[in-house]
């Protein structure tokens, strides 16, 4: 059942949130894989560097960890081959950026979780399929236009 907006709004939350669960569950069954060298967490930190090089603070706060703590999961991240440190103008400001091979890694991730989600897709209906579609693009567009934003904006999924 699809709710107009203020009927029905909490009972489509709820089964939003269910449904997010799975898809959360389908897409992490490939950072999940054996061969997969880091955990979530310093995964978690490529993700926000693969948008563009990020200093240690801004990282942290993407990551909701003390300054410190991002340094160490970056230490390990550099010291495993997936990141390199460039030192910023001054030195206590230090910017992160993806190696070859941490950008390889999450490219491999990319492809295994187009992967998961086609097989998924596959076993859906083509309506099914374009609905589903169309309800994201909706609830991407209601999430993240500002308040006074009227007009409609394009839609991507990120890989």
């Amino acid at each position: 059942m699809v709710a107009t907006p203020g009927h029905g709004a909490a009972e489509s939350a709820a089964a939003l949130d269910e449904a997010a669960g799975t898809l959360m569950n389908v897409w992490a069954r490939a950072h999940n894989a054996h061969d997969v060298p880091i955990p979530a967490a310093q995964l978690r930190a490529l993700f926000v560097v693969e948008r563009g090089p990020v200093n240690i603070s801004s990282l942290a706060t993407e990551l909701g960890a003390l300054v410190s703590s991002a340094s160490r999961l970056c230490d390990r991240l550099e010291t495993g081959g997936f990141l390199l440190r460039d030192p910023g103008r001054d030195r206590r400001e230090v910017t992160v950026r993806l190696t070859a091979e941490g950008q390889a890694l999450l490219d491999r991730l990319q492809v295994r979780r187009h992967e998961e989600l086609a097989r998924v897709l596959a076993t859906m209906s083509s309506p099914a399929r374009a609905a589903l579609l169309w309800g994201l693009a909706q609830f991407h567009e209601a999430a993240t236009a500002s308040p006074d934003e009227k007009s409609v904006t394009s839609f991507s999924l990120r890989a």
